[in-house]
């Protein structure tokens, strides 16, 4: 696993046996640092062989349609597809150019089938619907002991919220798969063994 850090967001190259998955980019307009960051890990676009995104925020998703046009695969799963143009009228607000993803492009799986989809591109693990953060946000959870939760309140916040009913259900089904590293988009990697 390598961790790209050229933003507000910390993405995340998963390097398997047969294939890669990067987790999450940043905001629209910051190819430009993506490239510098993979340059300094010795990694090339062409090496990075599907993107899925957390959730689809702009913080998260941004450099979709740019990594699609080099040729790297969305992997896009089925809870996601209702908000992949979320971003689209805070990119034309902000006056950033960039254009939509064609989800008609993406390979679409659900959350029960990512371990399967995984398995083929040599990663052991598997996606998890966690909606508590927004209604599309999915967590990765890697049979090492890695796991990706994207903008998942960290666990220790559970109680400092009136309702967090769907937070806890979230932390209940990854701490499930016994994680030793929960790796976020905006913190520090957390050790919780």
């Amino acid at each position: 696993m390598v961790t790209l850090k050229y933003g507000n967001t910390n993405t995340y190259l998963i390097q398997g046996s047969s294939g890669s998955l990067l987790v999450d980019t940043d905001y629209a307009g910051t190819l430009p640092a993506f490239y510098k960051a993979l340059k300094a890990k010795d990694i090339r676009v062409k090496e990075i062989d599907y993107v899925m995104v957390t959730h689809y925020h702009p913080d998260h998703m941004g450099l979709i349609s740019e990594l699609m046009e080099q040729g790297v695969k969305l992997l896009l799963l089925d809870v996601q597809k209702d908000h992949v143009h979320y971003s689209d009228h805070i990119f034309a607000r902000d006056r950033i150019k960039t254009a939509p993803i064609d989800e008609s492009r993406a390979a679409v799986i659900s959350c029960e089938e990512s371990r399967d989809f995984l398995r083929k591109h040599g990663i052991s693990g598997q996606i998890v619907h966690t909606p508590s953060h927004s209604q599309d946000s999915v967590s990765l959870v890697l049979d090492d002991g890695s796991c990706f939760v994207g903008d998942l309140e960290p666990f220790e916040y559970i109680g400092l919220y009136a309702d967090s009913t769907g937070l806890q259900q979230d932390w209940d089904r990854l701490l499930s798969f016994d994680p030793a590293t929960i790796f976020f988009a905006h913190r520090p990697a957390q050790s919780i063994k």
